[in-house]
C-alpha cells in the first residue's frame, strides 16, 4: 500500500478524535440552553468525552496483542460513526455526557495504533519527521474545527456538528477498507502496561509529553466560555487565539527534525519545555492582574505552542522508544496521561469557569511545571538505545 495514501488516512482517522472536542467545543456554550444544566454541566460534555478515551486508550492497547490493527482500527471508527450519530439524538445533556463517555472509548483506537503505523512504515529520522507532519496536519483541528463547528452551530444547531462527525468517521472507515487497511503494529504478545508504568525512562518521555499537551488543553478547552460568558467577547476572539498558536506549532514541529540533528534529541524536548512554561507562567501573572485583552492572551499562547512543537516529535518518539517494541501500549499510555490530565484538569476547573483565566491558567502553569520536573528527576534513554 502506498505509504503516503496510509499516513494520510491514518492522519485522518485521529482528526476524527479530534473532532471530539474542536468541533464541538463552539457548542457547549450554548448546550445548557438547549438542552438544560448548567456551564460547570456543559463542562463534562468535554471531560466525559476525554475520560471516556482513557478507558478506551487501555483497552485497544490490550486488544493490539491479539486481534490485528486492521480490523481494530476500522471497527473503532465504525463505532465512533454509530455513536456520533447516537449523540446527536440525545434528550438532554446529562444522556449527552453518557453518550460522549461510550463515544470517547470507541474512538480512541487510531491514536494508539498511529504511531506505531508511522514507525512501521518509515525509518527512524523518518518517523520523527512524520510524526512532526502528522502533528502539524493534526493541530490544524483546534484552528479550523472550531471555525466550521461555528458555521455549523449557525446553520443546523449542535445536533449538525456531532452528524458531521459521524460522517466523516464513516467515510474514512469505508476508504481504508477499500484501499487494504493499515500495516500490522510492533506486538509484543508478553508486555505489560504494568511493566511500562514501572519503567523511569519511558515515563520521563511519556509523562513530560502529556503534561506539556495537557497543561495547553485544560487552557483551550476552558476559553470558549472564558470569551463568551466572562470577558464578553465571542468565539472569534478564541478562533484568533487558535489560529496563532495553531500557526506557530506548526512551524516549530516542522524544525523539530532539523533541530535535533544539529543539537540533540534532549536538548531540544528540554527546550521546548521550558519555553511552553514560560508562555503559561505569563498566561498566569496576566490572569492575576485581571487582564482581559485577547492580544495579550494569544501573543502569551505563541510561546506555549512553539514550545509543544518543538519537544512534540522527538518527545513522543522517544516515548515509543522507550516502550521496547511494546508500540500499541506505549503510545496508548502516553495518549492515556495526555486525556487524564486534560480530564481531571477540565473537570477541577470546571466549576469556577466563569471566574476567568486565573484558575486555567494557574493549572496550566502547574502541568508544564511538572513536565519539567519529569525531566530533571527521571532517567535518559541510555546511549546504547537508538536514536539517542
Amino acid at each position: 500500500m502506498n505509504r503516503v495514501l496510509t499516513l494520510s488516512l491514518v492522519v485522518g482517522s485521529t482528526i476524527i478524535g479530534l473532532m471530539g472536542t474542536d468541533l464541538i467545543l463552539p457548542a457547549v456554550p450554548q448546550l445548557p440552553e438547549a438542552l438544560g444544566g448548567d456551564p460547570a454541566l456543559a463542562q463534562l460534555v468535554l471531560a466525559a468525552y476525554i475520560g471516556g478515551a482513557c478507558a478506551g486508550l487501555l483497552a485497544f492497547g490490550a486488544l493490539g496483542d491479539r486481534v490485528s490493527t486492521n480490523r481494530l482500527f476500522i471497527g473503532s471508527l465504525t463505532l465512533a460513526a454509530l455513536l456520533s450519530f447516537a449523540c446527536s439524538r440525545a434528550p438532554s445533556i446529562e444522556a449527552l455526557i453518557g453518550l460522549r463517555a461510550v463515544q470517547g472509548m470507541v474512538v480512541s483506537g487510531p491514536a494508539v495504533f498511529a504511531p506505531g503505523i508511522v514507525k512501521a512504515l518509515f525509518d527512524e529520522r523518518g518517523a520523527m519527521a512524520a510524526i512532526g507532519v502528522l502533528g502539524s496536519i493534526e493541530a490544524l483541528g483546534p484552528a479550523l474545527a472550531p471555525i466550521a463547528g461555528v458555521a455549523l452551530l449557525a446553520f443546523g444547531g449542535w445536533e449538525l456538528n456531532f452528524e458531521v462527525m459521524a460522517g466523516v468517521a464513516g467515510m474514512v472507515a469505508l476508504l481504508l477498507l477499500v484501499s487494504g487497511g493499515v500495516p500490522q503494529v510492533s506486538r509484543r504478545g508478553v508486555g505489560s502496561f504494568t511493566a511500562l508504568l514501572r519503567d523511569p525512562v519511558f515515563m520521563r518521555y511519556a509523562m513530560s509529553q502529556a503534561l506539556v499537551l495537557g497543561g495547553l488543553l485544560v487552557f483551550v478547552f476552558g476559553m470558549p466560555t472564558v470569551f463568551v460568558r466572562v470577558n464578553g467577547g465571542s468565539l472569534t476572539d478564541f478562533i484568533v487565539m487558535q489560529v496563532c498558536g495553531v500557526t506557530t506549532f506548526i512551524i516549530a514541529a516542522n524544525s523539530a527534525t532539523k533541530a535535533v540533528d544539529r543539537f540533540g534529541a534532549e536538548r531540544v524536548i528540554a527546550t521546548g519545555t521550558w519555553v511552553a512554561a514560560a508562555g503559561a507562567a505569563g498566561q498566569f501573572l496576566y490572569a492575576l492582574s485581571g487582564g482581559t485583552s485577547v492580544l495579550v492572551i494569544t501573543a502569551l499562547f505563541i510561546p506555549v505552542n512553539s514550545g509543544l512543537g518543538l519537544r512534540g516529535p522527538p518527545g513522543f518518539f522517544r516515548a515509543i522508544l522507550a516502550s521496547h517494541g511494546d508500540d500499541a501500549r506505549g503510545s496508548g499510555l502516553v495518549i492515556l496521561f495526555l486525556l487524564a490530565t486534560s480530564a481531571i484538569g477540565t473537570a477541577l476547573v470546571s466549576p469556577w469557569i466563569e471566574k476567568g483565566t486565573i484558575l486555567l491558567a494557574g493549572m496550566a502553569l502547574a502541568f508544564h511545571l511538572a513536565a519539567g520536573a519529569c525531566l530533571l528527576m527521571l532517567p535518559k534513554l541510555g546511549a546504547t538505545d537508538p536514536s539517542v
